[in-house]
């Protein structure tokens, strides 16, 4: 997974989290409400909005529809578990995400605009030396294994 630590505005983050979780059934409405925001319960991947104000429209498979004002910060949990982002504000409709990211959640936050496309480069680098790293320790791992083994 790749960390990300990024300034960026709520609509964008609201709109990767839509391409994420529900784009393909998100009423048309919905979809252009920038105050209108997906949560879904802790079982099935956290998402929560935090806001001053907040209304349940409606639940369609296991996304729960809320129109929200004020928005404090948003939590983002994968199903998989693979992706964990929190956007906090900052001011007005600026925030900070951090967490870390799937390399299909990377696509989505691009896709978003969330990630700029001048830091794509910066995170392959980061994902490849980690990817690394864990190479050489199952290597050594395996090393450490096979001299532990004594001959017949």
């Amino acid at each position: 997974m790749v960390n990300i630590e990024l300034k960026t505005t709520l609509e964008r983050f609201r709109q990767f989290i839509i391409l994420n979780t529900c784009r393909s059934f998100i009423p048309p409405g919905y979809l252009k409400d920038p105050s209108i925001f997906p949560e879904r319960d802790p079982s099935q991947g956290l998402i929560y909005v935090e806001a001053v104000s907040k209304i349940d429209l409606e639940k369609i498979r296991d996304i729960r529809f809320v129109k929200v004002a004020e928005v404090l910060g948003v939590i983002y949990k994968s199903k998989s578990g693979n992706t964990d982002l929190k956007w906090r504000q900052i001011k007005g409709v600026v925030g900070k995400v951090v967490g870390e990211a799937s390399p299909n959640s990377i696509v989505n936050l691009i896709e978003s605009g969330v990630l700029p496309k001048s830091s794509i480069k910066k995170m392959i680098e980061q994902f490849t030396l980690e990817s690394i790293k864990e190479e050489k320790i199952d290597e050594s791992r395996l090393g450490d294994e096979s001299s532990s083994e004594s001959p017949p």
